[in-house]
């Protein structure tokens, strides 16, 4: 970074929040105008009536992350369906660019698949050790047949995983 260049003048990332089930359709539109986004989607099996189909499920449900300067914010605006910013402390929140990556490694890792999660205690926080989540603080939020709900506080998210092993102790 140039000693000139501003901490306003830098591309950061920000969690737009958008109108129910319009989330590809904000991205879309943003991305058409040149605002570089990340839409994180999994594909799913649906079962319809009469067949099954594979679509693309949106991971975090009506939130789309923007790369942009602060100075810049006002443009998503512009796009219908946009609700407004993701604020932490009274100002939009930054999404560091590590964090994006971890999201993006993980949807592309093949750690994924189904298996029945036992001994986890809502409200259990844990210290995951391996994988893409390695050194993260998660709280575990809800467990059923087929995976768990964790709170990654550092993220602000809450991930909801089928995971092939799940490697984590209490903190002590």
């Amino acid at each position: 970074m140039k000693s000139s260049e501003t901490t306003s003048s830098r591309e950061k990332w920000y969690a737009v929040y958008t109108s129910a089930r319009a989330e590809k359709k904000v991205a879309g539109r943003l991305d058409a105008m040149g605002v570089e986004i990340y839409c994180p989607t999994r594909e799913v099996i649906r079962q319809w009536s009469d067949r099954k189909v594979k679509v693309q499920e949106v991971l975090f449900k009506s939130y789309v992350f923007v790369r942009l300067k602060e100075n810049e914010l006002f443009r998503v605006f512009e796009v219908p369906g946009v609700v407004r910013f993701l604020y932490w402390l009274g100002k939009p929140a930054i999404i560091r660019d590590e964090e994006i990556y971890v999201i993006q490694t993980w949807l592309e890792g093949d750690e994924m698949e189904e298996v029945e999660v036992s001994g986890l205690e809502p409200g259990a926080e844990l210290h995951l050790k391996k994988g893409i989540w390695k050194d993260q603080r998660a709280i575990v939020q809800e467990v059923g047949k087929n995976g768990v709900k964790l709170v990654l506080p550092q993220l602000g998210f809450v991930l909801k995983a089928k995971l092939s092993q799940l490697f984590y102790d209490t903190p002590h």
